[in-house]
C-alpha cells in the first residue's frame, strides 16, 4: 500500500510540473503588471523551478554526473525552494497590505538563504542533499533544520492568513485564490512536518505520502494562479454569448437607425464576435447601449397603448410573466421598425407613445447594466419568434 502510495506521487510529479510552468506561462503578462499578483506569481514560479529540480529523472541524472554535479543541483533546489518561501510570505504580506509583513519576509529570506549556504560550505565533502532513511541527513542536521523551519514558518503563516481573508474578501476570485493557494500550502506544510519528524525521531512512517503531498500541493498552486484568467475565461464566455443572443434584434434596429452604432457593423455575426469593431470587453456593452439607443428612437414611431395592447397579445399564449413584457416590446419595436424604413413621419415628445420598460429605465438612470442586457436578451429571443410577426394595429 505504501509502495503505491508513492509510485503514484511519483508519477504525479511530471503532470505538476507541467501545469505549474503553464500556469506561469499564461500569468506571466497580467502578474508582472501588478504588485499584488507579483508574489503570487513569483511563489509559484520558484516553486516550479525547485519540483523541475525534483524530478526523479532529473534526481537521476544528476546522480550519474558525479557528487559535485550532484551537490550543486541539490543545493540550488534548496536555495529556490527557500525563495518560494518567502515569496510566499511577499504574497500574503502584499494581500493583506502588511508592510512590515512584506519587510519581515525579505529579510528572514535573506537570512535562510545565507544560512544554508555558509552551513553548506562548513560541512565536510557531499553529493546531493538528501535526508536518507537510515543515517544522519547530508550535508548536516543543522542545514536541514534550517530549510525545514524556514518552510514550516513560511507555510503556517500563509495557510493562516489566507483562510481568514478569503473569509473577508468581497471578490469571489480572490477569495478562491486564496483558498487554493492555502490548502497548497498546507499540503506543502505537511510535507515539511514530516520531514522534521525524519529529522529530530528518525520517524519515517508518513514518507511514502511525501511525493503525492508535494505534487498535489503544486497542481493547487497551478488552480489558484489561474483562478483570474479562469474568471476573465468564463466572463468572456457569457460576453459571447450575450452578445450572440442580442445580435439579430441589434442588426435589425441599428438598420433601421444606422446612427446610433459607434461603429460600422461587421457582415455578419460570426464575424462581429472573431473580429468586433471595439474592444472585446466593451462588446456587449456597446450592444446594450446601441439597442437601447434606437429603441428610444424607434419609440417615436409607436402609437398611444401599443405597448398594452401587445402585452394582451402576447397574455395566455404560454409566456411566463417576466417575459410578457419583453415579447410586447418585440413586437411593437418590429412595427416600428417598418415604419421608419417606410419613411413614415415619428411623433416627437409626449405624442411618443412607447413607455420605457422598467428594466431599460433603470440602466438608462444609473441602475445594472446586467439587468438590461438580460432584460434585451429576453426581447431578442421574441424578437425572432414567429409569435411577434403579426402587427399590431393602434389608431
Amino acid at each position: 500500500m505504501a509502495a503505491d502510495l508513492t509510485d503514484f506521487g511519483n508519477w504525479l510529479a511530471v503532470p505538476s510540473v507541467v501545469c505549474l510552468w503553464l500556469a506561469v506561462l499564461l500569468r506571466a503578462p497580467g502578474a508582472l503588471r501588478s504588485p499584488q499578483q507579483r508574489g503570487l506569481w513569483l511563489a509559484v514560479a520558484t516553486a516550479a523551478a525547485a519540483m523541475t529540480l525534483n524530478l526523479p529523472d532529473v534526481v537521476t541524472y544528476a546522480m550519474t554526473r558525479g557528487a559535485a554535479y550532484a551537490h550543486t543541483i541539490g543545493l540550488v533546489r534548496n536555495l529556490i525552494g527557500v525563495l518560494s518561501a518567502g515569496a510566499v510570505l511577499y504574497f500574503v504580506a502584499a494581500t493583506t497590505r502588511g508592510r512590515r509583513l512584506q519587510l519581515a519576509s525579505c529579510a528572514a529570506t535573506v537570512a535562510w538563504l545565507s544560512t544554508l549556504v555558509a552551513l553548506d560550505a562548513a560541512a565536510p565533502g557531499h553529493g546531493t542533499h538528501t535526508m536518507p532513511p537510515v543515517g544522519d541527513p547530508v550535508p548536516s542536521l543543522a542545514y536541514w533544520l534550517v530549510l525545514i523551519s524556514a518552510h514550516v514558518i513560511a507555510n503556517t503563516v500563509c495557510v493562516s492568513l489566507c483562510w481568514r481573508y478569503s473569509r473577508r474578501t468581497e471578490s469571489r476570485g480572490l477569495a478562491a485564490g486564496l483558498r487554493l493557494f492555502g490548502l497548497g500550502t498546507a499540503l506543502a506544510g505537511l510535507f515539511w512536518l514530516a520531514y522534521l519528524l525524519k529529522a529530530l525521531f528518525a520517524s519515517t512512517w508518513a514518507m511514502p505520502a511525501l511525493p503525492l503531498l508535494m505534487n498535489l500541493h503544486g497542481l493547487l498552486r497551478a488552480a489558484a494562479i489561474l483562478v483570474p484568467t479562469l474568471f476573465t475565461l468564463r466572463r468572456t464566455s457569457a460576453d459571447i454569448a450575450t452578445a450572440w443572443r442580442l445580435w439579430p434584434l441589434w442588426r435589425d434596429l441599428v438598420e433601421a437607425v444606422p446612427h446610433v452604432a459607434l461603429n460600422k457593423p461587421r457582415s455578419g455575426r460570426v464575424m462581429e464576435l472573431l473580429w468586433p469593431p471595439v474592444p472585446r470587453n466593451l462588446l456587449v456593452y456597446r450592444k446594450v447601449i446601441e439597442t437601447r439607443d434606437a429603441i428610444l428612437i424607434l419609440g417615436e414611431y409607436v402609437g398611444p397603448g401599443a405597448l398594452e395592447q401587445a402585452r394582451g397579445h402576447v397574455a395566455g399564449r404560454g409566456i411566463p410573466e417576466q417575459r410578457r413584457t419583453a415579447a410586447a416590446l418585440a413586437r411593437v419595436l418590429k412595427d416600428a421598425r417598418r415604419a421608419k424604413l417606410a419613411g413614415l413621419p415619428g411623433q416627437t415628445g409626449e405624442a411618443a407613445g412607447l413607455e420605457l420598460p422598467a428594466a431599460i429605465q433603470s440602466s438608462n438612470e444609473g441602475g445594472d447594466l446586467a439587468d438590461e442586457a438580460r432584460f434585451l436578451v429576453d426581447v431578442a429571443e421574441a424578437y425572432t419568434s414567429p409569435a411577434t410577426t403579426e402587427e399590431v394595429k393602434v389608431p
